[in-house]
């Protein structure tokens, strides 16, 4: 009796093991499928409280005044009121604001990304005493309110005769910033040192290192630090409000606050077809983008 017991039981133990396998992957997949669906109802959940005031936007500058407000609402709008676009873009010159914001904003991008790339690689690469200190100085400058320096910011462009010009938008960019130079550094700290040995074999100065070799093998954390300098400058609001005074020196920003301080609560459909212009450029900018922006965040570490 004892023998055949054990047999049992060891014939049972195989097939024990055999149906827990099998129920394994299927309570696995199970799970997968639960936690899936669970990630993706959060995130189309959140996509859509950021979406839906951007959809309504571009609803209400293609319908006409007495739609926007009506009840019950109106989704979808019909006729489709293509005329609000020519009829804010001649209410005031944002030919003028658009060429204004997209020389600032250009100009100060490749200004602020190739200074900001060049002190970056100068912190990564070379060797000198004090280099730690100096480091930490530039990210200092990080924990300082922008509001600190508007005052004597404001008094030194005034006394060389920067005001109500776009200089004092472009300039301050040309010198780089703090957070862009520690993200293309953490990039830069990447890439191995042999490239740099071999390069300087073949003759190649520091220069040439950066410019043939750390530059291109960086695309993406420079396109990421591209792409946040192109936002912030398009869409400044501060400073153009600070130094500038002429009209025909305004930004997008500035002739839209100028819009709605001289049409407030009357052209609803005027504003909402000026905020739908004035946030396609970025719009087209991150799709092409997107990418390499996210490639760049997922790349750059926290190598020290």
């Amino acid at each position: 009796m004892s023998v055949q017991t054990r047999s049992v039981n060891v014939q049972d133990g195989p097939r024990r093991d055999q149906e827990s396998v099998r129920i394994r992957p299927k309570y696995y997949r199970t799970w997968r499928v639960v936690q899936y669906t669970i990630i993706y109802v959060v995130l189309i959940g959140g996509s859509a409280f950021f979406v839906i005031p951007f959809l309504w936007m571009v609803r209400s500058s293609l319908m006409r005044p007495q739609d926007i407000f009506s009840v019950p609402a109106i989704i979808f709008p019909w006729p489709i009121h293509w005329v609000n676009y020519p009829d804010f873009w001649n209410a005031l010159p944002f030919g003028r604001f658009f060429l204004n914001t997209a020389i600032v904003t250009f100009t100060a991008t490749i200004g602020l990304t190739f200074s900001s790339a060049l002190v970056a690689f100068g912190f990564a690469r070379f060797r000198f005493r004090g280099r730690g200190f100096l480091f930490l100085l530039v990210l200092a400058t990080m924990m300082l309110p922008k509001h600190v320096t508007l005052l004597p910011t404001f008094l030194l462009f005034r006394s060389i005769g920067w005001i109500d010009t776009l200089f004092p938008l472009i300039v301050p960019s040309l010198f780089g910033s703090a957070f862009s130079v520690f993200l293309l550094r953490q990039f830069f700290l990447t890439l191995p040192l042999e490239l740099d040995e071999a390069a300087r074999i073949d003759g190649a100065n520091s220069f040439r290192i950066f410019w043939q070799i750390a530059i291109p093998l960086s695309k993406p954390a420079v396109a990421t630090v591209a792409l946040f300098a192109f936002i912030a400058h398009w869409n400044e609001f501060l400073d153009p409000l600070i130094y500038l005074s002429s009209m025909e020196n305004f930004t997008v920003a500035l002739g839209l606050r100028f819009f709605v301080s001289q049409y407030s609560g009357t052209f609803w459909e005027l504003m909402m077809a000026a905020s739908t212009a004035a946030m396609l450029p970025i719009v087209i900018v991150f799709f092409f983008t997107q990418r390499t922006f996210i490639r760049g965040v997922a790349l750059t570490g926290i190598k020290g």
